[in-house]
This record gives structure tokens, C-alpha cells and sequence, in this order.
């Protein structure tokens, strides 16, 4: 396989993890479909590939610094007393809400890639939660939101959230699906519901990619040039790609529900396994 064709290939899984770490439709269903279709994995070592697959977020990870830097930055001059208490209560509500999931995944990381990580699993969570978006934003048609900001969430909000958040270290699930399901159960607004899950993933995404790069680097393994520029370019391509997926999705939730990613969820999970049932 030529160095052009993996750098394609870095570059079309950098555009799948910048549209679906953001959307509720499952990064990994998708990944793995992108990778059999691919076979870059084939291609590089294991180590790497797995590491490549998680670090590529980093990307992700940027694109809500550069989209939300200002409403998250309670150092800027412009900002009053007042506003910096709020941004500083907002990450104190971050922080709350990242514990569950970092308490649970680094202690399970291992077990989680070891025995979640197969096709029956990642397609079942893909359609179940497909059904869950479908019957709760049916059922929350007539109903009203307690809370429009995320400005508005209690330390109990975050922290419940958070729990949800933590559903999605089974593979399938999505961790902005599990997010933004939980808020919405909760009462949170769509877009509030959303923009926590963006803020959240920040440090979540960012840790998981210092632990997968510690587990590589603790082996002795080092990159090569060439998978260093698969790295490069699957980020760079991850946050341009990021930058416009999350604008789209905070356009789409305040004219229309999820229910149409419900329906995609469950669809796509279906393909999934079918192709996986080919396959053998």
C-alpha cells in the first residue's frame, strides 16, 4: 500500500471522527465500518492504529476551543465579575459531570477494548439508543424544558449527566448520544443539552488520549515518520471537519428534534451487523 493511500486514509477517518464524535450516531459504528472498508489497519501496527483511532479527537477536541474559546474563557478582559462566576461555575459543572466516566473507563479501559469491542455489541447499542431518541423526543413533544442554558444546570444536573456520559464507554453508544439523551430526560434543553456534551468531551477526550498515549510510549514503541504524518493530517482533517458538524447541529436542534438521528441510529446499526454477517 502506498504512503499516498494511508494518507487518504488518515484523511477520511479524520472527516468520519469530525462528523460523528459530534453527532449521536456513534464515532466507533462508524469507524469500524471505515476500517473495513479501508484496511489501513492492515497497514500500520496495532499499537499505533489504536492509538491513531483515539488521538485523532484531539482534532475534534480544538474545534470547540476555537468555536466556544470565549464563553469559556473567564480570563478575557472584556468579561464582568459576574460573567467570570458563571463561566467558572459552568467548568465546575464540567468537572463534575467528567468524574463518572473518568472513575469508570481508566480503571476498565482494558476490559472495555478487550471484551465490548465486537460487532453484536456496537450494533445493539446503535439501534437501542436509536429507539430511545425516537420515544423521548415523542414523549417530549408536549412537554417543557426546565432548563434553556447550560448556565442554568445545578452541580445534581451535572453530575446525573455525567452518569450518562458514562454509558457511552460501551462501545456504539456515543458518548454525545448518551450526553444529550441524558439531559433531555432530565429536563435540559436540546441545545443546552448539546453544548454540555461538546464541553465535557474536552477534558474526557483529551484524557483518554494521554492514557492510550502512555500505554503506547510505556511499550517502547516510537512512530515512525510516516505514522506521525497519518496522525497530523487525520487531526487537522478531524478539526476542520469538526468545525462545521458542530455548527450544523447546533442549527439543526433549535429548528428540529433528534428523532431523525434515531432512525439513522437504528438503520446504520442494522447495516452493521449485516455486514458483519456477510463478512464471515
Amino acid at each position: 500500500m502506498s504512503a499516498f493511500y494511508l494518507f487518504l486514509c488518515a484523511a477520511v477517518i479524520g472527516v468520519v471522527e469530525g462528523v460523528t464524535e459530534w453527532l449521536p450516531v456513534s464515532s466507533t459504528g462508524h469507524m469500524i465500518l471505515i476500517d473495513a472498508c479501508l484496511g489501513m489497519k492492515e497497514h500500520v501496527s496495532e499499537s499505533f492504529y489504536s492509538f491513531f483511532l483515539v488521538a485523532v479527537q484531539l482534532g475534534a477536541i480544538l474545534a470547540v476551543i476555537v468555536l466556544y474559546f470565549k464563553r469559556l474563557n473567564p480570563w478575557r478582559r472584556e468579561a464582568s465579575l459576574p460573567e467570570k462566576r458563571q463561566i467558572f461555575r459552568l467548568w465546575r459543572c464540567v468537572f463534575i459531570g467528567m468524574l463518572p466516566a473518568a472513575l469508570l473507563g481508566i480503571p476498565l479501559d482494558d476490559f472495555i477494548e478487550e471484551k465490548l469491542y465486537g460487532v453484536p455489541v456496537i450494533a445493539t447499542a446503535l439501534i437501542l439508543y436509536g429507539v430511545l431518541f425516537i420515544l423521548i423526543e415523542r414523549k417530549k413533544k408536549n412537554g417543557f424544558d426546565r432548563i434553556e442554558s447550560v448556565y442554568d444546570l445545578t452541580y445534581c444536573d451535572a453530575w446525573m449527566i455525567g452518569c450518562f456520559q458514562a454509558l457511552s464507554l460501551i462501545p456504539g453508544t456515543s458518548r454525545s448520544g448518551s450526553t444529550i439523551l441524558g439531559g433531555m430526560l432530565l429536563g435540559v434543553s436540546r441545545t443546552a443539552s448539546a453544548e454540555f456534551s461538546f464541553f465535557m468531551a474536552t477534558p474526557v477526550m483529551a484524557g483518554a488520549s494521554l492514557i492510550r498515549g502512555a500505554k503506547l510510549f510505556a511499550t517502547g514503541v516510537k512512530m515512525t515518520g510516516t505514522e506521525l504524518s497519518l496522525l497530523l493530517i487525520g487531526m487537522l482533517t478531524a478539526f476542520a471537519v469538526s468545525l462545521l458538524a458542530i455548527r450544523f447541529l447546533m442549527n439543526f436542534v433549535r429548528r428540529h428534534s433528534f428523532e431523525a438521528f434515531g432512525w439513522y441510529r437504528i438503520l446504520f446499526g442494522i447495516l452493521v451487523l449485516s455486514i458483519s454477517l456477510l463478512a464471515r
